[in-house]
């Protein structure tokens, strides 16, 4: 099972890659990884120094199968920000495309942070959970480490869908840590499934998010995820990333599709 590390190493955008099944989510590419190699795909085809990555807004289009291409084109590059945008291509179809914002820091005056984490133990505190040992879990849950902090668990028909929970990869060593963090961000299911009381499908349409520290540094990080709306076959909802000390590194907004 090829590690985040081992397969960034030999990643090469314009060849393209057939993603392992390690990192897969059914027959389709886990969005997190798909994510991530559109950033390193974006920061390696950059002629200079890239900003650290502040947004991104990815779609997830159609079923990342076959040999994924990566498509990076530089849509502006101003004083600050180099906005890019990256096509990924499953064979010859569109899969997913990604618009991400990269942004030089500034001097400024405003400095605020609204710091709502919930109040949690330290990671090794709470018993790891085999996510990947679960009948449902999809192959890449096995790349990270989980130890559940709060909330509910999937399948367990909650009132209240929330999934708060310690995350860590198995291998992310050498990796950028803003292209870790965005391989790791989506690792867990999304929060509806805490409604669910059966195994059924669900399934990411979209994710919107914005890294708070560019570099984000630790192993663990707190991943809370909350679906805030759902009806008619969709669910709208909130995520969120702390560290260790208790940053906030990453809040961002998902539309999912449910199929019970």
């Amino acid at each position: 099972m090829p590690s985040l590390s081992e397969l960034l190493t030999t990643f090469d955008a314009r060849q393209g890659l057939e993603l392992p099944d390690a990192w897969r989510q059914g027959r389709t590419a886990y969005g997190g990884i798909l994510s991530a190699l559109g950033v390193a795909a974006a920061i390696d085809a950059h002629a200079g120094q890239m900003p650290p990555l502040r947004s991104a807004q990815v779609a997830f289009i159609g079923p990342a199968t076959g040999c994924l291409r990566f498509s990076p084109q530089v849509l502006r590059e101003g004083k600050s920000v180099v906005n890019m945008g990256v096509d990924v291509h499953a064979d010859d179809a569109l899969a997913a495309r990604l618009m991400l914002v990269f942004g030089r820091a500034r001097d400024s005056a405003v400095v605020h942070d609204s710091d709502d984490r919930p109040p949690v133990k330290e990671p090794l505190a709470y018993p790891e959970f085999d996510m990947a040992r679960m009948p449902f879990a999809p192959a890449f849950t096995a790349n990270f480490q989980m130890r559940p902090a709060g909330g509910s668990r999937p399948l367990s028909g909650a009132s209240q869908p929330e999934l708060l929970t310690w995350v860590r990869h198995r291998d992310a060593s050498g990796v950028d840590p803003a292209v870790a963090l965005v391989a790791m961000a989506d690792a867990m299911p999304p929060a509806a499934f805490t409604s669910y009381t059966a195994p059924a499908p669900i399934s990411s349409i979209n994710w919107s998010f914005d890294l708070l520290q560019p570099a984000p540094q630790g192993e663990w990080f707190l991943l809370r995820s909350l679906s805030q709306h759902a009806g008619g076959g969709y669910s709208s909802q909130d995520m969120q990333v702390w560290d260790e000390q208790g940053r906030a590194v990453m809040r961002g907004r998902q539309s999912v599709a449910v199929f019970a």
